[in-house]
């Protein structure tokens, strides 16, 4: 994101009135990109087998954030079908090499989410010095190409994000019309994204204005349109000419990015959201963790067990994610027709200590993915519930929390079609302090494929009235399972019995305190085997 808007105190009002005056062009052509990948028919975009895809997703800081890479899983346990990715092209942020992006695909496709790959060192270009041209970033494409050759139907190319400063936005339309075709002419097939000027949020209507030549600029016709709506879209009238525009002249459109405030000024979200998905429109809020401005931040320091407010009303809220995500039929198990699972039933407390509360429940039988939600205090109607962690099976433990406090849970199902309204919901009273001493290990996973799965977290909590000063974790995994990579805990042993030691930033926990670690398992094909019994032993 990173964008300004300098020119907007003086002239709302004059932005206001431009954006409400919608063209009546019509530019309508026929898609000439072959369906081997993505492509646009009308103003729809149609994966690879030719149906429909509407984007629900979210972006990932990657480029400043390479470490993260268990967000990927997290993100698609939420319930999106997109993820938009953060590289540099080299002039202000990376490069992003080829082995990087290829991973970042591979997550992706092992998620069953849709890549878009964007090159952010274009933001502000011509009022940011440091700003890179779209030409410099289609230079950086074609470094890379060997790994994006090939991905057309797991893969959208974001050319430039937020092109274009609030300088000289007019720029914008031959700057992006040779991006195009300059793409095109290095042989790229993919749908190609292209970011408005003035920061993205294209106040002064260039995108919105001149989008067919830049259509026209695209053999493929394979070109899609992405606005940033930020605080210049705080009224729904605004929201609706926006979008009214881009159905008038039969042109694809997204919205790349959008919040709920930005710079201290309101931004309409419950409309944009609203009429996108009245419209059929993708978007793709911004953003899941690690912002410069924490209000933009969907988790808590990348934990996808800590929603913000922004990140429950993107993922949990009305027409937000879990309502409205449909993942793409390129993967196995998503098609038309399909429908989300019923709610889970007979939610119960299996068992409490002082730090945690276990549950279980009557699954769904199309579920492939429960996710446990918890309110703060008794259950009453209208309690404020968050998402604390997700199964795939009829068990939870919720750990690290609060002696002899009272917690009120409930349960949602999901597939490839969907999720499920919630449970019934159950209270449950950690007992008092002074448990048993030590510590406590539980494991969820996370995510699972034909060949492998992901734990994350892997919740470790002190039992004791006093910290300890670190931990020991031993699990064993079934026969032919071999860890293949783990992240913030020391892994000794590959197969069979596995022995995990804090790392020198997570040993100290206080009584009650809680820390987490990850791991990544391969498996032979069919093996749906999770570890056994977890021991934890503090230092």
């Amino acid at each position: 994101m990173k964008l300004r808007l300098t020119a907007l105190g003086a002239f709302f009002a004059l932005v206001v009135s431009l954006l409400v005056l919608v063209p009546s062009t019509t530019a309508v052509a026929e898609p000439r990109a072959a369906a081997t990948g993505f492509h646009i028919s009308g103003r729809d975009l149609l994966d690879a087998n030719g149906n429909a895809f509407v984007m629900r997703g979210t972006s990932h800081p990657h480029v400043w954030y390479q470490g993260e890479t268990a967000s990927y899983g997290e993100i698609a346990g939420l319930g999106a079908n997109t993820v938009r990715v953060v590289l540099g092209s080299g002039q202000r942020w990376g490069p992003s090499p080829a082995a990087d992006v290829a991973a970042v695909i591979a997550q992706c496709k092992a998620n069953r989410l849709i890549c878009v790959l964007e090159a952010h060192d274009t933001t502000g270009y011509g009022e940011d010095a440091a700003a890179a041209t779209l030409d410099q970033a289609v230079t950086y494409w074609n470094s890379i190409r060997d790994v994006l050759i090939g991905q057309e139907a797991y893969v959208l190319i974001n050319i430039g994000n937020e092109p274009i400063g609030n300088t000289n936005p007019g720029q914008w339309t031959s700057a992006t019309a040779g991006a195009v075709a300059r793409m095109r002419t290095l042989g790229f097939t993919h749908t190609l994204v292209v970011d408005a000027p003035s920061w993205g949020q294209d106040w002064a209507n260039v995108m919105r204005d001149t989008a067919p030549t830049v259509w026209a600029a695209d053999p493929q016709r394979n070109t899609l349109f992405s606005v940033h709506m930020y605080q210049v879209y705080g009224t729904a009238s605004v929201i609706t000419a926006y979008l009214d525009a881009f159905a008038r002249m039969g042109l694809p459109l997204i919205v790349g990015e959008f919040g709920h405030e930005h710079q201290g000024q309101n931004v309409d979200e419950d409309t944009i959201m609203a009429e996108t998905q009245a419209r059929g429109i993708g978007w793709m809020a911004w953003s899941y963790s690690g912002n410069s401005e924490p209000y933009l931040d969907q988790t808590v320091a990348f934990d996808p067990t800590r929603l913000t407010t922004w990140g429950q009303r993107v993922f949990q809220g009305a027409n937000g994610v879990q309502a409205t995500s449909r993942c793409a039929t390129v993967y196995t198990g998503c098609g038309p027709g399909g429908s989300a699972p019923a709610a889970p039933t007979a939610l119960a407390v299996s068992a409490t200590t002082s730090s945690s509360v276990s549950l279980s429940w009557t699954g769904s039988p199309s579920a492939t993915q429960y996710q446990v939600q918890r309110a703060a205090g008794a259950c009453t109607a209208g309690g404020a519930f968050t998402q604390v962690g997700t199964s795939t099976a009829g068990t939870f433990t919720n750990s690290g929390l609060a002696a002899n406090t009272t917690y009120c849970y409930r349960v949602t199902a999901s597939n490839a079609n969907g999720t499920s309204a919630p449970s019934g919901t159950v209270g449950a009273t950690t007992t008092g302090t002074g448990g048993p001493s030590g510590c406590t290990a539980v494991t969820t996973v996370q995510n699972r494929w034909g060949n492998g799965y992901v734990v994350q977290p892997a919740t470790v909590t002190n039992t004791r009235t006093t910290a300890i000063t670190g931990w020991t974790v031993t699990f064993t995994l079934p026969a032919g399972q071999a860890i293949t990579g783990s992240w913030n805990a020391t892994l000794t042993g590959t197969t069979g019995t596995i022995t995990a030691r804090n790392m020198p930033y997570n040993g100290n926990l206080a009584a009650g305190a809680s820390t987490s670690f990850g791991f990544q398992v391969g498996t032979p094909n069919g093996n749906t085997q999770s570890p056994g019994a977890v021991g934890c032993t503090p230092a």
